[in-house]
């Protein structure tokens, strides 16, 4: 709640997604005064939960977490202020047309009893697969948990790197050569799954198709890229970072939907005295001698500050916030250059009933709707999905990765009932013909029925539903493009070329602004990094009462 009347603060959160309240959090526990605003009624950004229909509370964008921080829930306090994450048991399910299904969790030797139905040679592979993915992991997460350096050789007239800077910068790749060191024989292999393509790697690991196509749906959840393409690869990792959820790489549901993960840091906030503003739309980012002086917001008011910091993207930032006079020619042709390519689209359901799979028959509740269910049964299948977004058209047989997180949190629906979330690939922002307001509909009809081949009891099932095409996704979360990560994860726009090259430290060319969000190192994901990273950078330049 705000403050009755306040006008000034120390630092302005642009955005109450987690990110920006984790960043407000830090800022206050140091001291400073904080205000956040948020555009919508609801804090969360893509991480909410919202009671669409009666009873039914629904995570409307995010749907699964592992990657928040440990060291944010500790330093935070975020369990004590109610965060519950619910562990899944198993994780993942694949039904197949022919009757046999692949049940994949936490048990090391169900797991390769599972996968033995399919091939002996897989189920001998999988523990070293796993394995080799969890050391490379463990190497990385230090990288992502502090702000990434600025090492390239760019012009000098571009920005002045003090020499404190550039000795953490040096401190900070040599970490990185130090650890990637580390590896031994297993470097090559990491250097592969860093740069490389998710598909080649995983044909020579597994022969399976349904184990290699379950695990290439993780490659490209999120972005308009075939699983042949270099980069995907990196997000195989993804699947065995975090630990939030347990145990290292165990997703779980958040108790009362994603959006538990904004109260608990709402919470945090309220008691930091961070005042917090909704439906606080900001229209202009105002500054004064190259120096952030405030924001001002649609309905006409001014909110005085030295420092803002922006959790929407680089788009909304320095191309709709700040003039385009106010910021060097070269810095806002490289913004103008990010890629914000998007083919996701999500689907929510409320169901009456449990979905019944004709490989897995159940009425009730089973194990294989704890965890995600994989519509993707072929790497072919995958290419071909693409190959249709990569045309301009939503893809004919889509890849559906759904979940029923009301199977392990039954406060999310009444007795008996489900909510069910569907995340769609691939559904292209850019359509050859037509735009996505008319097709709408009828491409949620299709999802459903590609669904029903699996579970023919869902679409009778179905009482309510909510579709957001990537068109939705822009205008409901304000995410450019549609693009859930704030702008595409390929090896141009990661680490040191995140956002942009030369300012992969949270700064901008505006003294006093800084991006706090998905667009800033490490990216996308409910991982709260980009948050809490900025929040260090912004004390280390402001950390003293004289610097503001």
């Amino acid at each position: 709640m705000a403050r009755q009347g306040r006008t000034a603060y120390d630092c302005i959160v642009i955005g109450g997604g987690h990110n920006g309240l984790v960043t407000a959090a830090y800022l206050a526990k140091s001291g400073k005064s904080v205000c956040v605003l948020e555009r919508r009624h609801v804090l969360g950004g893509c991480a909410t939960t919202e009671e669409l229909w009666p009873g039914y509370k629904v995570s409307v964008g995010a749907y699964v977490i592992s990657l928040l921080l440990p060291q944010i829930i500790r330093d935070l306090r975020l369990k004590p202020y109610g965060l519950k994450i619910l562990p899944r048991n198993p994780s993942s399910f694949t039904p197949l047309l022919d009757g046999r299904s692949l049940l994949l969790g936490c048990d090391a030797h169900a797991n390769q009893a599972e996968i033995a139905k399919f091939s002996r040679s897989d189920a001998e592979a999988y523990p070293r697969y796993e394995s080799l993915l969890e050391r490379i992991a463990k190497v990385l997460e230090p990288v992502l948990e502090q702000s990434a350096p600025d090492p390239l050789p760019l012009p000098k007239t571009w920005r002045k790197i003090g020499i404190g800077k550039k000795m953490r910068d040096a401190r900070k790749l040599l970490n990185a050569y130090q650890a990637l060191s580390g590896l031994g024989e297993d470097l090559p292999q990491a250097l592969e799954l860093l740069t490389g393509a998710a598909r080649p790697i995983l044909e020579r690991w597994f022969e399976a198709e349904v184990l290699r196509a379950t695990l290439a749906t993780d490659a490209v959840i999120g972005s308009f890229a075939s699983i042949s393409s270099p980069g995907t690869a990196y997000v195989l990792l993804h699947h065995v970072m975090g630990t939030a959820g347990g145990a290292r790489g165990v997703w779980g549901y958040v108790q009362g939907g994603m959006g538990g993960l904004a109260d608990a840091l709402e919470h945090a906030c309220h008691d930091l005295r961070v005042d917090i503003r909704r439906e606080a739309e900001v229209s202009r980012i105002v500054t004064r001698r190259n120096q952030t002086v405030g924001v001002l917001l649609a309905d006409g008011s001014h909110l005085d500050c030295k420092v803002v910091a922006s959790s929407v993207d680089a788009h909304l930032t320095f191309e709709k916030f700040i003039e385009a006079q106010e910021l060097p020619q070269y810095f806002r042709d490289a913004v103008s250059r990010i890629d914000y390519s998007s083919a996701s689209a999500k689907i929510n359901l409320a169901l009456a009933e449990t979905p019944n799979f004709s490989c897995a028959p159940s009425n009730e509740v089973a194990p294989h709707h704890a965890g995600t269910i994989h519509i993707s049964p072929t790497l072919d299948y995958i290419e071909r999905a693409f190959d249709d977004a990569k045309y301009g058209r939503p893809s004919k047989e889509p890849v559906l990765e759904i979940t029923l997180p009301s199977s392990v949190d039954p406060t999310l629906a009444p007795p008996g009932h489900h909510v069910m979330s569907m995340f769609v690939q691939f559904a292209p922002y850019q359509l050859a013909q037509g735009g996505w307001d008319d097709i709408k509909e009828d491409f949620a009809d299709r999802c459903i029925a590609l669904l029903a081949r699996y579970a023919p009891n869902v679409p009778d099932a179905i009482i309510h539903r909510q579709i957001l095409t990537p068109l939705d996704l822009e205008r409901t979360f304000g995410l450019t493009g549609g693009n859930i990560m704030q702008g595409a994860m390929g090896l141009d726009q990661l680490y040191v070329q995140r956002p942009i090259a030369g300012w992969a430290d949270h700064r901008t060319p505006i003294k006093g602004l800084y991006l706090c969000g998905a667009a800033s190192h490490p990216g996308g994901g409910v991982m709260g990094a980009c948050g809490k990273n900025a929040a260090e950078e912004i004390l280390r330049d402001y950390g003293s009462r004289e610097a503001w």
